[in-house]
């Protein structure tokens, strides 16, 4: 997760207070298409830039029901899943605000492809994106030297800690499955310990343990105050990639064009 979950808070603390549904399902915008994507998300914000036609957002709050909800979606001639939302960086050139398309997804010793086509998509549609793998994490990767060390270990561009769920709910349902994450907190920064201790259990700011631990140690404001300001640039540019997708997030003849031959892209080396 890294500082991504914790600045994604505060984005939708500060920038997103308006009522947001608290329910781990978003059914948004669906009435007049057929549904056949899932987006899986991690934080309140996300699901609502992610919701609209065709799509049904999980959010990470229900990762107990995903594997059961994917093969429900299967049944039901879903086609694809998709992991979208903030990550951090672990490649030294990315910066708030840059896009990664996985190329695959790992997770321990898993590597896990995402589709081809779908993935060739992406790529055409989010501009100057970084195609790479991405390692999905269960613990938050906060400090500067585990990213590193992280990136060393694994070649991975980005953490975050829903794209290794989607890829396992992909793999078990015949699902197509991809990634599309945009970077919030730099591979050299490391998050405050207010922020840290600012992760409520609802995915939401505990605004009074920021402001206890604020209090004790006030020379962390000038850091909490970059991460925000982060987390605005890469919700902007979430919200701008999302709104480029358009309905089923570009998963659209994904059979047609496989049958046409798609041209595999080439990951960043």
């Amino acid at each position: 997760m890294s500082e991504l979950q914790y600045a994604g808070r505060f984005a939708e603390a500060l920038v997103d207070r308006g009522g947001t549904d608290d329910s781990p399902v978003a059914d948004v915008g669906l009435e007049h298409q057929r549904r056949s994507v899932i987006a899986f998300v991690g934080m309140a914000f996300e699901a609502k830039i992610a919701a609209g036609p065709g799509v049904r957002v999980i959010c990470r709050t229900a990762r107990c029901e995903l594997g059961a909800m994917a093969a429900t979606a299967a049944r039901q001639g879903y086609r694809g899943i998709i992991s979208f939302g903030v990550a951090g960086g672990l490649a030294s050139g990315l910066r708030a605000g840059d896009r990664v398309v996985a190329s695959a997804v790992l997770e321990s010793q898993n590597v896990r492809k995402t589709d081809t086509v779908w993935s060739t998509k992406l790529l055409e549609v989010i501009d100057g994106a970084t195609y790479a793998p991405i390692v999905g994490v269960d613990v938050p990767v906060a400090e500067p030297a585990m990213k590193r060390e992280l990136h060393q270990k694994t070649g991975a561009a980005a953490v975050d800690m829903e794209s290794h769920m989607v890829a396992r709910a992909a793999a078990a349902n015949g699902l197509a499955f991809a990634a599309v994450r945009v970077i919030v907190d730099p591979a050299h920064r490391a998050v405050p310990s207010a922020a840290l201790l600012g992760m409520g259990v609802n995915g939401r700011t505990d605004f009074s343990a920021v402001l206890r631990d604020l209090i004790s140690r006030p020379s962390q404001l000038s850091r909490l105050a970059r991460l925000a300001l982060d987390a605005f640039a890469a919700r902007a540019e979430l919200l701008r990639i999302r709104q480029r997708l358009g309905p089923n997030f570009g998963l659209l003849d994904l059979a047609s064009s496989a049958a046409a031959g798609a041209v595999e892209p080439q990951p960043a080396p």
